[in-house]
């Protein structure tokens, strides 16, 4: 169930009409390490971008009970980049007492990503998993194709997929997988996208999935598909510039961004989390919050919502 309230009075008070979600879950993509540290494109620093997003996560007192890396993990699959990725988040993860959910993408390698990650013995068959978070399904679906960037599922994937949700979840389930099943307005991306679409949503339409969690696009967005929400996280090491001149394709080193999903018994709420520190400029302090939810809900909202409050903090006292 969610831990995030971290000790603090506040999140123990219920502040709006929603009561709080019963599931936290980060959701992080497109890591992208290469071995011996290397920068990628030799400009981009994919091991620090990592280190800030878990350092951020840990800050904002989340404590997600699992978190999803939509795939990308490595950009060559090599053996030591997937172990520096494990150095880098598992410590990080045990604080938070954080599951790990690793998900394939197309720029990893199956085999060093289950006998590395998983602990498993090495193979070239499809990475599917299944994880149990609380009553909350998660599911892990390797949407790669060896040695191609664009995305697929077999078959016996789609099959699989079916029996896995014959039977519904306490929660509902969660769907990971790298390539998004929606479209994009980035042209050269859509050579690389998903196929057999079709097929997939005859599979997920009339399920228990509630949400659709995705990266591969590298710039974050989000569609429906089978009726289902779809949200794909920006990459952790460079970003799409969605923005730029019609025929291209423009990496830049900024606009980093990883999402924090909260799953509610009536919905999921995906959030955007911006990597760097960026000057503060407003915002009001943890005791100001404590302050709010020692009051009524009548109070607060004069307090708080009325144009006319002349609210203040009380003073400080020994």
């Amino acid at each position: 169930m969610f831990r995030g309230c971290g000790g603090y009075a506040r999140c123990m008070v219920q502040l709006g009409q929603h009561a709080p979600p019963i599931h936290a879950i980060a959701h992080i993509s497109d890591t992208h390490l290469l071995g011996g540290g290397r920068p990628l494109y030799g400009a981009v620093g994919t091991d620090a971008h990592v280190e800030r997003a878990f350092a951020q996560l840990e800050r904002s007192g989340a404590n997600p009970e699992a978190i999803v890396i939509t795939g990308d993990l490595t950009d060559l699959g090599e053996p030591d980049a997937y172990e520096r990725l494990k150095a880098l988040v598992e410590p990080a993860a045990e604080r938070m007492r954080s599951r790990i959910i690793w998900v394939m993408g197309n720029h990893d390698e199956r085999e060093p990503f289950a006998s590395i990650l998983l602990g498993e013995e090495p193979t070239a068959a499809p990475q599917d998993r299944v994880y149990d978070v609380g009553g909350l399904r998660i599911i892990a679906l390797d949407s790669s194709v060896p040695g191609y960037h664009h995305g697929d599922l077999e078959p016996a994937q789609l099959e699989w997929l079916r029996d896995q949700l014959a039977t519904p979840a306490p929660h509902g389930t969660l769907l990971a997988l790298h390539h998004p099943p929606i479209p994009t307005p980035v042209e050269l991306m859509a050579i690389i996208e998903l196929d057999h679409q079709a097929e997939l949503a005859e599979v997920l339409r009339g399920s228990d999935v509630r949400a659709i969690l995705a990266g591969h696009l590298h710039y974050s967005t989000s569609g429906t598909f089978a009726g289902i929400p779809v949200s794909v996280a920006a990459a952790t090491c460079y970003t799409i510039d969605s923005s730029a001149e019609p025929g291209t394709l423009a990496g830049v080193d900024g606009g980093q961004t990883f999402n924090l999903v909260h799953v509610y018994d009536d919905q999921v709420v995906h959030s955007i989390v911006p990597l760097g520190d960026a000057r503060r400029v407003a915002g009001f302090s943890g005791a100001f919050l404590d302050a709010l939810a020692a009051m009524t809900p009548e109070e607060r909202r004069e307090a708080f919502s009325s144009k006319a409050s002349t609210f203040q903090l009380p003073p400080l006292t020994d």
